[in-house]
């Protein structure tokens, strides 16, 4: 690979749209712990593990080797982040989340969405670039009689 390339690689945990991504699950993690029994147990547990899913695929797909791969689990990175707005929107019609604080998570939920979306539009482009610069080594074999 380019080592120049390399040299700018920014580790997914070090962007802001993982920075997003992980303040939203923080604060799903300590709404939904106030929670009664019955709404912890329907719409609590499906909001954890949809917004915990969506930095975890994230570190999944830039922890991978090829660019079909990570692209495979930043689209489910993608459903994760789209599965938290539809339960935080869930709560908020049940009245389980204020309806000012959910609306400004699914706005920061919105904006990473985005910006997710571009970084799979990037990957996408430049997946052929980024195999073409893997260096490729030939072999000559001298015939043995």
């Amino acid at each position: 690979m380019d080592t120049a390339t390399d040299s700018r690689r920014v580790p997914i945990e070090e962007t802001e749209i993982f920075r997003i991504f992980e303040e939203c699950a923080d604060w799903v993690w300590e709404t939904v712990e106030t929670w009664d029994w019955k709404a912890q147990r329907t719409v609590g547990i499906h909001l954890v593990r949809a917004a915990d899913s969506i930095n975890a695929n994230l570190v999944e797909g830039d922890g991978r080797y090829t660019a079909g791969d990570a692209l495979h689990f930043f689209v489910i990175a993608r459903g994760s982040a789209r599965e938290s707005q539809l339960w935080i929107r869930r709560a908020i019609k049940r009245r389980l989340v204020d309806e000012v604080e959910g609306a400004k998570q699914l706005a920061d939920l919105g904006s990473a969405g985005r910006q997710l979306n571009r970084l799979i539009s990037f990957r996408r482009k430049n997946r052929d670039a980024l195999v073409a610069r893997e260096e490729t080594r030939t072999y000559d074999f001298e015939e043995v009689e």
